[in-house]
């Protein structure tokens, strides 16, 4: 499975993130072959977030990888679980010194704003395949963002641009993530 999790999220990474610019510094990323893909197989909080605490030892020992997209194939399906997740990964970056040189963005299959409708097109903005913790560098980040021209216009771009495609739409790409030819 975990060659498959790899492959379906280096597709919705391509197919979605990348093609519809929901982030416009992923395709510099992606092109460099600077992002880092790699399957958990934890089920619980403690392993989930030392495989997260693991993958920052493993950024600051490879400087040229940029990124980190770490998938949970067999865990954390229920997205409430996930967020329990997220909050104890971000505690966890700040306590082991991570804060300021490492950032957490989600995604997950079932993913839903605060304030959302789950029927709501913008929540595939941070849909992926599988439960998916991404390590950001956050010095690269800073300098993407300063160069780039309104920042803050980026998630209402996508927004839009996902409400605009509609719910069938944004089901449709991230179904075709998960086909074997994928």
């Amino acid at each position: 499975m975990t060659n498959i999790a790899i492959s379906q999220t280096r597709e919705w990474v391509s197919s979605v993130i990348v093609k519809y610019n929901f982030c416009p510094f992923a395709r510099k990323e992606v092109e460099n072959n600077c992002i880092h893909y790699i399957v958990s197989p934890a089920t619980s909080m403690d392993d989930a977030v030392m495989d997260m605490l693991e993958q920052c030892v493993e950024l600051d020992r490879e400087p040229e990888r940029e990124t980190t997209l770490i998938m949970f194939d067999n865990g954390f399906s229920d997205f409430e679980d996930f967020l329990d997740l997220v909050d104890l990964a971000n505690a966890l970056l700040v306590a082991q010194g991570f804060e300021g040189k490492y950032q957490i963005a989600n995604f997950h299959p079932d993913y839903v704003f605060a304030d959302s409708d789950e029927t709501d097109a913008a929540n595939y903005t941070n849909r992926a395949p599988f439960p998916t913790l991404h390590l950001i560098r956050e010095a690269s980040m800073s300098e993407a963002l300063d160069s780039y021209n309104e920042p803050e216009s980026i998630p209402e771009h996508n927004i839009n641009l996902a409400r605009r495609k509609g719910i069938d739409f944004w089901q449709q790409l991230l179904e075709g993530c998960k086909k074997p030819s994928a």
